[in-house]
């Protein structure tokens, strides 16, 4: 088991968990957005689904360890790799080129993962906890008002404004993400990478308008404002 631990702990290796716990949380995303649309069709298929999720919550409690096993191996070895890059170049040169080695998405990636990082914590302490332990929302979740718990959280202009300003770093991140991942796996030649650039524009963007768009839609346009 040894040279297990040996290859996943190269740098090739760390790229490999970043590349395959990536991808594992592109199709996370992509999951929790459907579910989250559902909150356009109103209150009643809202709840059903929270409460259809709710009949298995065994199940949903494994699938969030794993999940949460996912977002640490992806950070830590995020983390790692982007220490080995400044170990590698400790010097600042008086020319930088590193615009011209790199794209925006790959120079802010640590930055961008930073603040969603912040911010998942957030999001899980507001809406996660509410969902689950009840906290400032205990009554409507005795009644299974989880629609109205989400229109309540988003009323709130600070959380919408700061979930928006999230959402678009998140889509700077992905893009980023998207690309890397398929790099990893070998795909980065002239015939399928421009292919894979531009799925993962248009995954990225099909991400932040769905996500960014439910706190605009009730901070601005829910209850017939």
């Amino acid at each position: 088991m040894g040279w297990i631990w040996k290859s996943l702990n190269s740098s090739i290796g760390k790229k490999l968990v970043m590349a395959v716990t990536g991808v594992c949380l592109l199709l996370f995303l992509i999951i929790h957005l459907i579910n989250n649309l559902t909150l356009y069709a109103g209150p009643a298929l809202f709840d059903a689904v929270v409460k259809n999720l709710d009949s298995i919550k065994p199940l949903i409690r494994v699938i969030e360890v794993i999940l949460l096993l996912i977002f640490i191996l992806h950070i830590i070895n995020g983390i790692r790799l982007w220490i080995e890059n400044k170990k590698a170049r400790p010097v600042n040169y008086a020319v930088n080129g590193s615009s011209q080695n790199s794209n925006v998405f790959s120079r802010t990636a640590f930055l961008t993962g930073s603040i969603v990082f912040i911010f998942l914590v957030i999001h899980l302490r507001t809406l996660w906890v509410a969902f689950n332990l009840g906290g400032d929302y205990s009554e409507l979740m005795a009644d299974h008002q989880y629609f109205q718990i989400v229109s309540s959280v988003f009323q709130n202009p600070f959380y919408s404004i700061f979930y928006v300003i999230a959402v678009g770093l998140l889509g700077f991140h992905l893009n980023h993400g998207f690309q890397s991942a398929f790099q990893t796996f070998g795909w980065n030649n002239n015939k399928y990478f421009p292919f894979i650039k531009k799925l993962g524009l248009i995954y990225t963007l099909i991400m932040v308008i769905g996500f960014a768009s439910i706190p605009i839609y009730f901070l601005f346009f829910f209850g017939g404002k």
